[in-house]
């Protein structure tokens, strides 16, 4: 099976929220624990930024029927000041039956050139300091682990520590900073 790398649509919402509910379950990738409903992931999609989601293929028995959703990688907005209009905070999550062959990587790379066409200079995030599938994705896509927020959050009444990551994109990625 062949996996795509799309933007998302309002169809693909339900399977959306699967794939989150399962990372809040998980709890190794967001300090949410409230399942979201196909409703709530809606609404994400009418922010109009960056959105894709990874389609594998279904068997040829089942042609013309699309695919499964079995990830998906936004962007949403990092803060509501002027000077950072160019940086978006960001999420990648893989279904479970598709994490551990380099998906999360390849979504990241996706959004990047997504988000540099569409003037991002900046994608950054926190990721679980205990999240290794994560961190190594992040690494792999090109981004740097720049700090550790200590005790950033409780998750189940424990502290977590979280990993500050970021990617510099397209002019800001291209020169060094002086």
């Amino acid at each position: 099976m062949s996996i795509a790398i799309r933007a998302a649509a309002a169809s693909d919402a339900a399977a959306v929220a699967r794939i989150y509910n399962e990372g809040i379950a998980d709890r190794l990738a967001t300090f949410e624990t409230r399942p979201r409903t196909a409703e709530e992931v809606a609404a994400w999609l009418e922010q109009g930024l960056p959105f894709l989601v990874a389609e594998r293929s279904r068997p040829t028995s089942s042609a013309g029927t699309g695919g499964e959703v079995v990830g998906w990688a936004r962007v949403s907005p990092y803060s509501d000041r002027c000077v950072y209009d160019g940086v978006g905070e960001h999420g990648v999550y893989v279904a479970r039956s598709a994490r551990g062959a380099g998906l999360g990587r390849r979504l990241l790379e996706a959004l990047c050139a997504e988000a540099a066409g569409r003037g991002f200079y900046k994608l950054t995030s926190r990721v679980f300091t205990d999240n290794a599938p994560s961190r190594a994705a992040h690494v792999a896509a090109g981004f740097e682990e720049i700090g550790i927020q200590r005790r950033h959050g409780r998750l189940d009444g424990r502290w977590k520590d979280c990993v500050l990551v970021e990617r510099l994109l397209g002019e800001a990625g291209a020169t060094a900073c002086e």
